[in-house]
């Protein structure tokens, strides 16, 4: 792998401040939680993805704890051990880091890569940690899907592209075909609340891997 490119799939690194709010509230947890990860939050999984999965942020007791993307957190509990049924992953989710979880055809990453206060990010922070996106999805060199977790990671990648929304409508299990010739999935989040209030349920968020094999 070249060095542009693992600089390109490694992301802002850990004392990234371009953008003051979220570099203010992350510094804010540091002395009390010492052993948390506390910045922005790499990408997880294989440099040869076909998959990208995409989700908004980092939960602030899940991934800004943790340091990976949807781990220890309710929504990594239902995303990880499906995709260990579809064989995109392989190893046991313990909800660390160093658990023996790998993945396989799959990365997952989030559209801006700090934890946000409230779980809001605003734009401008969006717009700011874009170009990390980018540059992910570039240095992918096998990318055909992108799956976006939840409509605002949805509006997020349109977004990426400069694409209207309004050509790109969010429904629970819908593919579009981008213009670069990436296939946009969409799901709703796998978060505890979707689960618990049956927004998704198992069945549901299996139906979208469903739809992408073969592609």
């Amino acid at each position: 792998m070249t060095n542009k490119r693992a600089a390109a799939l490694a992301g802002p690194g850990k004392d990234c401040t371009l953008c003051p709010r979220l570099a203010g509230y992350i510094d804010s947890f540091r002395e009390d939680n010492p052993d948390w990860f506390n910045g922005p939050v790499p990408a997880f999984g294989s440099a040869d993805a076909w998959l990208l999965i995409v989700g908004l942020a980092p939960g602030l007791k899940g991934a800004n704890r943790t340091g990976r993307p949807f781990t220890g957190d309710g929504a990594g509990d239902l995303l990880y051990p499906t995709l260990v049924d579809f064989g995109l992953a392989e190893g046991t989710y313990d909800k660390r880091p160093d658990d023996s979880l790998i993945l396989k055809g799959a990365r997952i990453t989030n559209a801006v890569r700090c934890v946000p206060p409230e779980n809001k990010p605003t734009a401008l922070e969006a717009r700011t940690c874009r170009p990390f996106l980018l540059d992910e999805m570039a240095a992918l060199k096998n990318l055909k899907v992108l799956l976006a977790l939840g409509k605002i990671a949805h509006d997020a990648i349109l977004s990426t592209f400069d694409l209207r929304k309004a050509d790109y409508k969010f429904a629970h299990a819908a593919l579009h075909t981008l213009p670069n010739g990436l296939i946009m999935a969409d799901s709703y989040h796998c978060s505890r609340y979707n689960v618990n209030t049956r927004r998704l349920t198992p069945e549901m968020f299996a139906d979208v891997f469903r739809g992408l094999e073969g592609k």
